[in-house]
């Protein structure tokens, strides 16, 4: 499985000429979608939800499936049989891979901020997009893409988060509020520079690729 990241929160996952797409947000570049047979989206903030470039994209291409949680299938009304809703404990197939959902809500950023909505997608039994929450499958995880950068996180909690999840391989997201001293400053301590994790920690720029599962 080929993994390309595209900004931020947003990658993409190719297989035999398979293109499956995670949160292309607001920060994504529309270029993530090209070819693009399936969408998943983890939940509805701008960085991870982008309604316009999703529409366009439906509208373009009407083969094109997108699954996500009730609350972002709400703001995609319209589009109809291309958009299906979906939750935790659900598994399907988007773009001939095999997706089981994990989790139900948010990571919480204060007691006083309403929580919302978020799903976690498991890829074929090896990858892993938390979205914006630090979920624990219940099920082993080969690649776990960590969103390492958070007003809801710390450092200290991701390395718990990744200790626990336990992956062969991290791949970092979600830091595209991060300049290069930040992403070092996280790489500082998530790789082996750091207290210790299980498996390897790696962070690839936007338009990068690799090789996973």
């Amino acid at each position: 499985m080929k993994l390309t990241k595209f900004g931020h929160a947003c990658v993409r996952l190719e297989e035999d000429g398979r293109r499956l797409v995670i949160d292309p947000g607001g920060l994504t570049d529309p270029e993530a979608l090209d070819g693009a047979e399936a969408v998943l989206v983890t939940h509805e903030h701008f960085d991870h939800f982008a309604e316009d470039m999703l529409r366009r994209a439906a509208a373009a291409r009407p083969g094109l499936r997108i699954w996500t949680n009730s609350c972002v299938a709400n703001k995609l009304d319209g589009i109809g049989r291309q958009v299906a809703t979906t939750g935790d404990g659900d598994a399907f197939s988007a773009a001939g891979f095999d997706i089981r959902v994990h989790g139900t809500w948010h990571a919480v950023i204060h007691p006083d901020i309403p929580r919302i909505r978020n799903i976690g997608f498991m890829v074929d039994g090896t990858l892993f997009h938390p979205g914006d929450a630090l979920t624990v499958p219940d099920a082993p995880v080969g690649t776990l893409l960590l969103p390492v950068h958070a007003p809801w996180s710390t450092v200290g909690d991701l390395i718990d988060y990744v200790r626990e999840v336990a992956p062969r391989d991290t791949y970092a997201v979600h830091d595209g509020a991060l300049n290069d001293v930040g992403t070092a400053m996280v790489a500082g301590f998530l790789d082996e520079r750091g207290p210790g994790l299980p498996g390897h920690y790696r962070r690839l720029t936007p338009g990068a690729s690799v090789q996973v599962g």
